[in-house]
């Protein structure tokens, strides 16, 4: 059922409900601004063989970045802690704030926090230039889809690196 609403102005009001409407409908044709929560994974082998993970996270609605990182024995285990660890970043984003930001002199328990999902808070200040990019939106899960072209961004960037060494 469609209800219709007929309104009726004077002529000197009707200049400035125009301009209202026009206004209100601008707003509503124009594409809504969504934040995103924006992930930059690099992956490189360190001295001892391990695959070293390091994620670097975005979060826009309160304006702050964490930096975390993770050591995995093969490739495909990497993989899938990193799956696990951006799902863990995406699910804990208010509470990672709270305490590493608003609470910030008890970095041990954010720490501690990180540590349950097998995470270590990384603070190195640069990270590699080579890195793989994912954006969700806050609150929703990532998108399993989205995680393909990721592994096989870091899956080049090690052939890469690994090119790169054994031509020195």
């Amino acid at each position: 059922m469609v209800a219709t609403l007929l309104i009726v102005l004077p002529d000197s009001l009707l200049c400035n409900f125009a301009r209202l409407s026009y206004s209100i409908g601008d707003a509503m044709a124009t594409r809504t601004q969504t934040t995103r929560n924006d992930y930059r994974c690099s992956m490189e082998r360190n001295q001892g063989g391990k695959y070293c993970v390091r994620i670097k996270v975005h979060y826009p609605r309160h304006a702050w970045t964490l930096g975390v990182y993770f050591l995995a024995g093969s490739f495909d285990r990497a993989m899938k802690k990193l799956e696990e660890g951006l799902d863990f970043l995406q699910r804990n984003e208010e509470k990672l704030w709270f305490w590493g930001v608003d609470r910030a002199e008890d970095l041990g328990f954010s720490a501690e926090f990180l540590k349950e999902a097998g995470l270590r808070l990384d603070r190195r200040l640069e990270f590699p230039r080579k890195a793989a990019n994912l954006s969700v939106a806050p609150e929703k899960d990532v998108p399993a889809f989205a995680l393909a072209p990721m592994r096989r961004g870091l899956a080049e960037s090690l052939e890469m690196t690994r090119a790169m060494a054994a031509g020195d």
